[in-house]
């Protein structure tokens, strides 16, 4: 299944684009769902029809779905405390009553998640080909689509998988140590959240998964989409296409609206052919037929993926080199740090923690360089690891 995301800045236009993008796949026969994680009904109102908890049909071949976090949240405490229970009762603590729970901030973003992977795994009837996800403004999206992996990474290193294959002695070490061991629900709820994380980390690496970015031209649209393109390259997630939305057509005075188109005009020209103009229609589009008329480009059937290649150097200068694409990157604002058999990287305001290919486990750090937006690692084999050869 093809999956795009789309993001973009805050008033940008991306939810009304998401429902542009994925009317325009189901005009064109192919069975699509769109999903939002927005507490009010934008997506609704862009289609033209309420969408909610349970997915709706939209038209044909197009379905809508807009997961409530509210039941989700309600549904997940409720489950904790039924687990915890005797954890709970021994501290003497009230249990909570779901309905005077209100979500936790983040709780859409995590049911948005959630709902990813629901529509990924589905079969039959309720599979689709296409799935077209309106995610947050584009720093709350960079941070969303950090968490699987983040979350995994804490709870192998607070329960690592080694301490839960030895849940049968944990009686024989409580009498041991004298204190209590970890509950079997801590165990269980650790395993599930591990199957269901990696179950969304696999869609997000999927090939087929993509990123739609959507901004008005202007020097705001132009600094975030710059910000964007850093933070998915540090998450090698490929960029299908930039959409310029609300621009306006060209005027003929030279008034504030024609500084305006002016300004669009430069950014227009910065970003190049990889910007797909997109018109304002003078009003807020609602309905197929104002969506219709977006003209918003048709989903690529493939995009490229994000690579990080190691070249062999070790013939000519005795290194490996770790190539990790980094449009945008700043010299200044890029730091490495090898941690184990990890490298921390971190360009401008995104930071991520990589594991290190198995043939650079073996290697120490020789040096790196920032050239044409591109990070070049370098590693020198290390001679106590490296095998010999005579």
């Amino acid at each position: 299944m093809r999956t795009i995301l789309i993001t973009g800045p805050g008033g940008s236009g991306r939810t009304t684009v998401a429902a542009a993008t994925a009317q325009r796949a189901a005009a064109d026969g192919v069975r699509t769902l769109v999903l939002s994680a927005d507490r009010t009904d934008t997506l609704g109102a862009a289609l033209g029809a309420r969408t909610g908890a349970r997915p709706v049909t939209v038209g044909p071949c197009l379905t809508a779905w807009r997961p409530d976090a509210a039941a989700g949240f309600r549904d997940d405490l409720a489950g904790f405390q039924d687990r915890a229970s005797t954890v709970l009762d021994l501290l003497g603590a009230s249990r909570l009553d779901p309905e005077e729970v209100t979500p936790l901030p983040g709780a859409e973003e995590l049911t948005l998640l959630r709902a990813l992977r629901d529509a990924a795994l589905a079969e039959g009837a309720a599979s689709h080909e296409l799935l077209v996800v309106d995610l947050p403004p584009v720093p709350q999206a960079l941070a969303l689509l950090a968490l699987p992996e983040e979350l995994r990474r804490y709870l192998r290193r607070l329960l690592p998988p080694e301490r839960q294959a030895a849940r049968a002695l944990r009686p024989m070490l409580g009498r041991l140590a004298g204190v209590p061991m970890p509950a079997e629900w801590l165990y269980e709820t650790t395993a599930r959240w591990d199957m269901e994380l990696a179950a969304v980390s696999a869609v997000l690496a999927d090939p087929g998964t993509c990123v739609r970015l959507v901004a008005e031209p202007g020097p705001a649209g132009a600094d975030a989409i710059r910000d964007a393109r850093l933070g998915l390259a540090l998450r090698a997630l490929p960029v299908e296409s930039l959409v310029a939305n609300r621009v306006l057509p060209e005027p003929a005075d030279d008034g504030p609206l024609g500084r305006l188109v002016t300004q669009q005009r430069k950014v227009l020209g910065e970003w190049g052919g990889a910007a797909r103009p997109v018109p304002h229609l003078g009003h807020d589009p609602r309905g197929a037929d104002d969506l219709a008329g977006l003209a918003v480009p048709a989903v690529n059937p493939e995009s490229t993926p994000v690579e990080w290649p190691v070249e062999d150097r070790l013939a000519a200068d005795g290194v490996l080199v770790w190539h990790l694409p980094l449009p945008g990157a700043i010299r200044d604002e890029l730091d490495l740090v090898r941690r184990g058999d990890e490298l921390v990287v971190t360009a401008g305001p995104f930071r991520r923690i990589v594991a290190l290919p198995s043939v650079l486990r073996r290697c120490t750090v020789d040096g790196a360089a920032l050239r044409d937006g591109e990070l070049c690692v370098r590693f020198a084999p290390d001679p106590a690891l490296w095998p010999q050869t005579h």
